[in-house]
């Protein structure tokens, strides 16, 4: 096992972490609703596809640092999930940079029009549904999942392994669940980008 790398002060953890959480949710939240017409150079969906690759390298990312815990390479293993989590912190700037440039884009609007008729409907067929499952468990998973991570970071770096290790039963699948989820959601819906 590693040594702790941080003092533990629950308290103070619990407090930062709720109000971090908080934040983050709140900016997600009212950011969303925001549309900034701003001509960037570029084409804005950059940001949805960095999304998808930064998605991609948290879930391999998961996988790996499980493998290396399961193998006893605890120092592989906290530097792996650290660095997936400062990915995570450049998805969300990123996330909210794209939701404020691009704006809402509807699933299933092939002419772009923002409007998603009875035979655009027909036309996609049951991908819609399909879709519609998937963003409907990644949005609020993806919101109620952050405290968890911190938490269980914190637990980890505090040297509270038997307590992180009861917690990241929870984490880490929806975590995984959250990536995977955010990478097929982008797949499904970046055809209906304009």
């Amino acid at each position: 096992m590693l040594q702790a790398s941080w003092s533990k002060n629950d308290k103070k953890a619990r407090n930062l972490i709720f109000l971090f959480s908080a934040i983050v949710f709140a900016a997600v939240v009212l950011l969303s609703r925001v549309k900034l017409n701003v001509n960037l150079g570029f084409d804005v969906h950059l940001f949805a596809k960095a999304n998808a690759l930064i998605n991609s390298c948290v879930a391999l990312l998961l996988i790996v640092a499980l493998v290396a815990v399961k193998s006893k390479n605890f120092k592989l293993h906290k530097n792996i999930m650290l660095t997936a989590m400062f990915l995570s912190v450049l998805f969300l700037v990123s996330y909210i940079c794209h939701h404020l440039f691009a704006g809402e884009t509807r699933f299933g609007d092939i002419n772009h029009d923002g409007i998603v008729s009875d035979l655009e409907k027909t036309a996609v067929g049951s991908s819609r549904m399909i879709y519609y499952i998937l963003l409907g468990t990644h949005i609020p998973l993806a919101g109620i999942i952050l405290p968890f991570i911190l938490f269980s970071a914190y637990r980890a770096l505090t040297g509270e392994f038997d307590k992180h290790k009861k917690l990241v039963r929870i984490t880490w699948p929806i975590w995984f669940y959250v990536a995977v989820t955010g990478v097929l959601v982008y797949w499904m819906i970046s055809p209906y980008y304009h």
